[in-house]
């Protein structure tokens, strides 16, 4: 009798058991089948100008911004919000350009770095960073990644295009190309200087022009600084007047935009001056 009682509990555990186990069973199921979305990338900044590019899960899409630069000898400021389910194990950074070849005295550059501080190995993390641009490298169109690995070998890479330039830049150039004396001509360009501006100097002269009769010979020397002096991007926009008793003729140009830190650059042209 006692055995026969002993049984009967014995099945009836069992019975109220098995429902426990069954449930745990397909929890288990359920927690393993759960699988965790690759990192994305909302948003990738670097460099100056307008250069926000939108992450994207396709690897083969192109994300070109044009007017990102950076200066030679300066940093890149790099930013990227991200978005990961899982915790992130490492972000890859990489710059290159196949589009340049050094000149005399630089260097080809190529830059590599896998980022895995511990602000970065976490759940959503805020990518923040600044790398130095070499002074001798060459200047022109270079290529830049962003990847991100979560810790289940998950990945999303985004990249974009980034213009390595000098540290002052001359772009955009137009100017009349004769001018009637004793009226003006017309001047602009744009000025991208990474340590300031400090000075624009314009020079003009003749070569083998002779004043006639009632002509005086012409040459014209100024500085400018107001409105440039100490910018880092500027329009250089100017109206230059022509003595009317200058001789007609080529007269030669040059454009010397001074920083800062003394560097230099000059641009030269030519104008016809006429009767």
């Amino acid at each position: 009798m006692k055995t026969t009682i002993m049984k009967q509990n014995l099945k009836f555990l069992a019975l109220i058991a098995a429902p426990g186990l069954f449930l745990q069973s397909c929890s288990s199921d359920d927690d393993d089948s759960i699988e965790l979305s690759a990192p994305e990338i909302i948003s990738f900044e670097y460099g100056e100008g307008h250069h926000d590019e939108d992450g994207d899960d396709d690897h083969d899409h192109d994300h070109e911004s044009e007017e990102a630069y950076a200066f030679k000898g300066a940093d890149i400021h790099l930013a990227a919000e991200i978005n990961a389910e899982a915790t992130v194990s490492s972000i890859t950074l990489s710059i290159h350009s196949d589009e340049v070849t050094a000149g005399e005295g630089e260097v080809d550059w190529e830059f590599e770095q896998v980022f895995t501080d511990a602000k970065y190995l976490v759940i959503n993390p805020e990518f923040h960073e600044h790398v130095d641009v070499p002074s001798n490298i060459p200047s022109g169109e270079y290529h830049i990644e962003l990847l991100v690995t979560d810790e289940l070998g998950n990945s999303t890479e985004v990249d974009g295009h980034l213009e390595i330039m000098d540290t002052i830049t001359i772009s955009g150039f137009e100017m009349d190309e004769t001018v009637a004396r004793g009226d003006d001509f017309h001047i602009e360009f744009m000025i991208l200087a990474a340590h300031g501006i400090h000075s624009i100097a314009v020079d003009i002269h003749a070569d083998g022009v002779t004043p006639g009769e009632g002509e005086v010979e012409w040459d014209y020397e100024e500085e400018f600084l107001e409105g440039y002096h100490e910018e880092t991007e500027a329009e250089f926009h100017e109206h230059i007047d022509v003595p009317a008793t200058a001789p007609a003729g080529e007269y030669h140009i040059i454009f010397t935009v001074e920083d800062e830190d003394g560097d230099t650059i000059e641009y030269e042209t030519h104008i016809d001056v006429t009767a």
